[in-house]
């Protein structure tokens, strides 16, 4: 079973997220905040990361950064949740690490085969 970590100040969306990802097969966990996530990162790395563009205290940028800057065997798959596609921020979040991205809001039909994509996966 693979770990998914849910990244956004959205009570709504992490909950959906969640759900979404544990009818997938995989273990949800949550975070309402970067550092929350970093901490959690910091004791388990997940194997995916789905990592909302606009946080409270830190971006998303800034997010990424530390996350690099954490040691573990694990290379987790980052799923970046965007509501409009800016060219130029996607640019600079795949520099700084991302997978691949999903524009909110989204549903089943939408993040189920992006999470398959990143693992060479049809578990849709």
């Amino acid at each position: 079973m693979k770990f998914c970590l849910v990244v956004d100040d959205s009570d709504i969306v992490r909950k959906v997220a969640g759900k979404i990802v544990e009818g997938m097969g995989h273990i949800p966990i949550e975070a309402a905040t970067a550092e929350e996530a970093l901490e959690l990162c910091t004791t388990s790395m997940p194997d995916i990361i789905l990592l909302d563009w606009h946080l409270p205290t830190m971006s998303a940028q800034d997010f990424l950064t530390e996350l690099k800057a954490i040691k573990s065997d694990v290379c987790p798959q980052i799923l970046y949740c965007v509501t409009e596609a800016d060219p130029s921020d996607l640019k600079r979040a795949y520099r700084a690490g991302i997978s691949d991205f999903v524009l909110k809001p989204f549903d089943r039909t939408t993040l189920v085969p992006k999470i398959a994509s990143m693992h060479g996966t049809s578990d849709v």
